[in-house]
């Protein structure tokens, strides 16, 4: 199991320096004429980090509801992103290993550097938790704005697209 394990993250790993986990947004609250109700906003630093950002929805590109992510509902997928020693950094919380990267925004793109990982030997169950989680954060950031006045974070890749709505800042635990 902690080969398994091993492998499942180093594969992930591998996958988000494959995909440089990109994204050119629009400018700041432009309307989606085909949607009707959603505006978009430019990525900041600021805008990132003034709250975390909960996984509500993951779905592959097939339609799929991406199962591995959505193990444990009292604990989902919530990214941190924050400034550590002048270092902009995203954190992976509620992941069996401790997940992180570097974060950089460049011409309103969100790229995101080399994954770190803990590598604990974690069950089944938490190991897919931890490569799904690594696999929805590598792809294009789209900030926005829904009806309901909810800022959500949509990162879409070649495979899936992932939703993060906007919660209060919380410690890492």
């Amino acid at each position: 199991m902690k080969t398994m394990n091993m492998l499942m993250i180093s594969g992930a790993i591998a996958m988000s320096a494959l995909v440089s986990g990109c994204q050119t947004t629009t400018g700041m609250a432009e309307g989606d004429a085909k949607a009707g109700n959603i505006t978009t906003y430019q990525i900041t630093d600021a805008a990132l980090q003034a709250n975390n950002w909960q996984l509500v929805d993951a779905k592959t590109t097939d339609g799929k509801k991406v199962d591995a992510l959505f193990t444990n509902a009292a604990k989902p997928l919530t990214l941190n992103f924050m400034s550590v020693e002048g270092n902009n950094m995203v954190s992976l919380m509620n992941t069996c290993n401790t997940i992180s990267a570097p974060y950089s925004i460049v011409n309103g793109n969100v790229e995101l550097g080399s994954m770190m990982s803990t590598m604990m030997a974690c069950p089944d169950a938490e190991a897919k938790f931890d490569a799904a989680s690594v696999a929805s954060v590598v792809g294009k950031y789209t900030l926005s704005q829904g009806a309901d006045k909810t800022p959500m974070l949509v990162v879409t890749n070649n495979h899936q697209v992932a939703h993060f709505k906007a919660v209060a800042k919380t410690e890492a635990k």
